[in-house]
Formats: structure tokens, C-alpha cells, sequence
């Protein structure tokens, strides 16, 4: 008996050091997975508390339906950026720009008279609104102040210092001209006015402060212009220009992720701090 007692003590011994052994390697995967998860989640939050702070985001609908989110900042705080890519995957936060066509741009897009998406002279740099005078938004920064100016070359652009603004092309919401405004998108060619799609626009207030604008409902450009003078700038509104819409009308910051039809675009507002 004392033999077979020592086996069964040996037995039992062996069973349970494999045991431990198993709930080792098991607490060590545990603890593995936990950290890569946690270090993955951190590192999202960590880019994400690194981008822009300076902007306040807002959303809201309008009395009819259409839902607009919003970016308020200063226009000191904006870059055009030339990024070919899905807004909610470029490395900044902001709204998608103007027109395009494959890898060219058919909107003014100019820094500090430098067009964005590739040098001077060079078709779908930035430098032409593409056939149409358009209304094009400009930060005059000698003067901290927006206005729209239709034209058809950046090089027309009136600025008080050329090394030191930005024009972001559009079509011309005119809401400085209210009964003129449907005139002025026909005259501008404005691409599906009257479509039923997802829209983008870029307004200012008598105080400056710009409001980058991308609408989750699709509706006519008349729509979206109500929308717009209905819920935004408190009844300060200027002026400011309609951008690139449909599955262009894209947004990126730290509260939303708007991705139009997923496609790429050439170009987009981003905000810098």
C-alpha cells in the first residue's frame, strides 16, 4: 500500500505542476492581450488628443429636416491641404474643398498665392476656378477679414498681401443677395442644384468667425441654404460659398466622422491648432 500510495502522491503531483503550469501560460496571454488592447486604445486616444482643439462643433436640424454638422473656428486657424484621400482617414480634422476631376482640382485652392495640389501653371494645381467665374471665400490675413470674390484665376484675386492669405473656390451662396442668389449659382454652372444630395458649404459672421459645414440629409441647394441661414451664426451670417457636395460632403473631427460615399477627394479645409 505505502507503494502504490506513493505513486498516486506522484501522480497527483505531476497533474497538478501541469496545472500551474497551464494556468501560467494562461495568466501570461491574459495579461498580454489586456495590454495590447489597452496600448492600442491609448494610442487612438492619443492621436486623437493630439489633433485641433481650437473649434467648437455643433450640430443641428433644421425645421426642414435637413441636419447639418458644423465646425466654428477662426480663419486664421485653416489650411487648405491637398490629401487625396477620404477626409475621415487624412491625418487632419476639417471639411472636404472644392470641385474635382481623378487627381485634378477644378477650384481655386491657393496658400499664400501657392496653389496646393501641385506647382504653378501645372492643370488642376489650384489656380483656376475650371470654365466658370465661381465664387471663391479668401482670408485676407493682413486684415484678419473673409469676403467672396467671384473670379475665374487666382492670380484676380484682390488681397492686401499676397504672401499672406488663403481662396478656397466654390459657387457663390450670396447671402448678402438674396434675391439675386439663384441667379448667381446658374450663372456659375452650379453643379446639381436641384438634386437631392449630400452638401457642403463654408459661411462667415459679422464677427469673422468661420463655419465649416457638411449636412447628413440629402437635399437641393435651396435646401441646404435654408438650413443653413435657419440654424447657423445666430442670424450673423454674411456670405460664404458652396463646396464640393454629394459624396464629397466629408468632416473629421474629435466628435464626428462623416464619410460621404467613402470616395477620395483632392483637397479639404483643414483647422492647424
Amino acid at each position: 500500500m505505502n507503494g502504490l500510495e506513493a505513486i498516486l502522491t506522484k501522480k497527483n503531483r505531476t497533474k497538478l505542476w501541469i496545472s500551474g503550469v497551464i494556468i501560467f501560460i494562461l495568466a501570461v496571454l491574459i495579461i498580454l492581450v489586456v495590454y495590447w488592447i489597452r496600448s492600442d486604445n491609448g494610442n487612438s486616444k492619443d492621436q486623437e488628443l493630439n489633433m485641433p482643439h481650437d473649434y467648437v462643433y455643433s450640430t443641428v436640424v433644421a425645421s426642414n429636416r435637413m441636419e447639418l454638422h458644423y465646425l466654428r473656428t477662426r480663419p486664421s486657424n485653416i489650411r487648405l491641404e491637398s490629401i487625396h484621400n477620404n477626409v475621415t482617414v487624412a491625418p487632419f480634422y476639417g471639411i472636404n474643398g472644392g470641385f474635382f476631376y481623378e487627381n485634378a482640382l477644378l477650384s481655386i485652392a491657393v496658400m499664400n498665392d501657392e496653389p496646393v495640389n501641385d506647382t504653378k501653371g501645372q492643370y488642376g494645381a489650384g489656380e483656376a476656378n475650371a470654365k466658370y467665374a465661381r465664387g471663391t471665400l479668401v482670408w485676407d490675413g493682413s486684415l484678419d477679414q473673409l469676403n467672396v470674390q467671384v473670379v475665374r484665376q487666382a492670380s484676380e484675386l484682390a488681397v492686401t498681401d499676397r504672401s499672406r492669405f488663403w481662396a478656397q473656390g466654390g459657387i457663390s451662396m450670396s447671402l448678402d443677395r438674396e434675391e439675386q442668389w439663384v441667379d448667381q449659382i446658374t450663372a456659375e454652372s452650379a453643379p446639381l442644384p436641384i438634386a437631392y444630395c449630400l452638401r457642403s458649404a463654408a459661411v462667415y459672421d459679422l464677427d469673422g468667425n468661420l463655419y465649416l459645414i457638411v449636412s447628413t440629409t440629402k437635399g437641393t441647394l435651396a435646401e441646404f441654404r435654408e438650413a443653413i441661414v435657419e440654424t447657423v451664426g445666430d442670424g450673423q451670417l454674411v456670405n460664404g460659398i458652396f463646396l464640393d457636395g454629394d459624396g464629397s460632403s466629408q468632416l473629421r473631427s474629435r466628435e464626428a466622422k462623416l464619410t460621404g460615399d467613402g470616395r477620395l477627394v483632392v483637397q479639404m479645409l483643414s483647422l492647424i491648432k
